[in-house]
């Protein structure tokens, strides 16, 4: 009994999020964000601390920049088949935030420090639906602290290298089946950890019309430290997990490459390549600090992906610029082991924005992104919702509206 309740618990350790590729978030500016995120080769505003680091050596004196992306996910689940009924995720916003500073300190010497999150958000859905064994509620949140320095070798070419400092937590909250016995358990999971990692950058300009980038984020490892409770009544009260646990996540490296080219004075088109390194979440090990308890793991077996993105910004006047932008996201997750905390799929991205220049040193950048996801149906689902055998087969949709806003001040 103990191994199947906990074996709910494992299978959704930070496994959150809808709005990237896995758990991943990629707006952390609304400018880039507007572009369809493809700035890598681009770069030339505080935001560049996340999408390249190498390109804040563009940026003259000291430049600040602080937004928000408000994220509402929209998911359904039709089934268990060969059930039809559909059931739908609860209203949520989620509300990422980003903070950029940047600072010359000589003509070819530049830091900065970046504070954002890029991994994280959740899913809730009623306790009462079927899948309530996989998931009722779940949130997770990580800030990242990232400084930088870049360095000019010549007018040209710029590269930068810079630290990662993290920390993260989870809530999970799910039913269990006290099968073969009547009623049910509720497991909640709360838990946190702190990660190191770092970025690299390069930037080129190779000439007035034409630029490009390389940037590169490491995988960081969380060990999570938590407590795992079960409420359940009280003559099950021997049969349930509950105790000191932990576990160990480690989130993707990401290695992204870009181009940014001016065919017309007041026109610049961009495009990024973003290769992101999920095999690194395999395995998902839960131990006991209660040696009496047995240690359990849960297969993930994510897969290496990518994603393509096309952006534009045209210079309307001198205060206004309008901009779109397009992506492709390839999902890491395989069809048999999609569950509702992650109704992952490949997924189409249409963005559109403006920036406003309000006085001579503030600007307000302004973005908007309306993510499809494919439609997923799952057929030979590994992922079972009860205590017994039962495949959690149907099918999950979902769509996403983000809205981004970011307020930047020049010195």
């Amino acid at each position: 009994m103990k191994k199947v309740l906990l074996l709910f618990v494992v299978c959704s350790i930070f496994t959150s999020g809808v709005f990237a590729g896995g758990f991943q978030i990629n707006e952390h500016g609304a400018r880039a964000m507007a572009m369809g995120g493809a700035f890598t080769g681009l770069a030339n505003d505080p935001s560049a601390i996340y999408f390249n680091p190498a390109g804040i050596t563009q940026l003259s004196g000291t430049r600040i920049s602080a937004g928000v992306t408000l994220i509402s996910p929209i998911s359904s689940f039709r089934g268990p088949a060969p059930d039809i009924t559909e059931y739908s995720q609860h209203s949520q916003l989620f509300t990422p935030f980003n903070f950029y500073v940047t600072h010359q300190f000589t003509d070819d010497l530049f830091v900065g420090l970046g504070v954002n999150n890029p991994f994280g958000l959740g899913t809730e859905w009623d306790d009462t639906w079927p899948g309530r064994y996989l998931a009722v509620d779940t949130e997770v949140r990580t800030f990242f602290f990232n400084p930088v320095v870049a360095y000019k070798l010549t007018e040209e070419l710029s590269i930068s290298a810079g630290l990662n400092f993290a920390f993260g937590d989870v809530k999970i909250i799910r039913n269990a089946d006290l099968a073969p016995f009547d009623g049910e358990a509720q497991v909640n999971l709360s838990g946190d950890a702190t990660a190191w990692g770092f970025t690299a950058g390069i930037f080129y300009k190779v000439s007035d019309q034409f630029s490009a980038g390389v940037s590169f984020r490491s995988e960081s490892t969380f060990d999570f430290e938590g407590t795992a409770e079960t409420e359940a009544p009280s003559q099950f009260s021997a049969l349930v997990p509950s105790g000191d646990i932990s576990a160990s996540l480690t989130t993707p490296m990401n290695l992204t490459a870009g181009v940014a080219y001016k065919p017309l004075e007041y026109l610049t088109i961009t495009a990024d390549f973003q290769y992101i390194g999920w095999s690194s979440y395999d395995v998902l090990a839960v131990d006991f600090k209660d040696e009496s308890q047995e240690d359990l793991a849960a297969v993930r077996d994510y897969e290496n992906t990518y994603i393509l993105r096309l952006g534009g910004e045209y210079i309307l006047t001198d205060a206004l610029a309008l901009r779109g932008g397009f992506l492709f996201d390839n999902n890491p997750v395989k069809d048999e082991l999609v569950e509702p905390t992650l109704p992952d799929s490949d997924r189409l991205g249409f963005n559109i924005g403006f920036g406003y220049k309000l006085t001579d040193n503030i600007n307000v950048d302004v973005a908007y992104l309306f993510l499809r996801f494919n439609e997923r149906e799952i057929t030979d689902s590994q992922i079972n919702y009860t205590g017994g055998e039962a495949p959690f087969n149907g099918v999950y949709n979902s769509t996403a509206h983000l809205f981004g806003v970011n307020f930047s001040y020049n010195f």
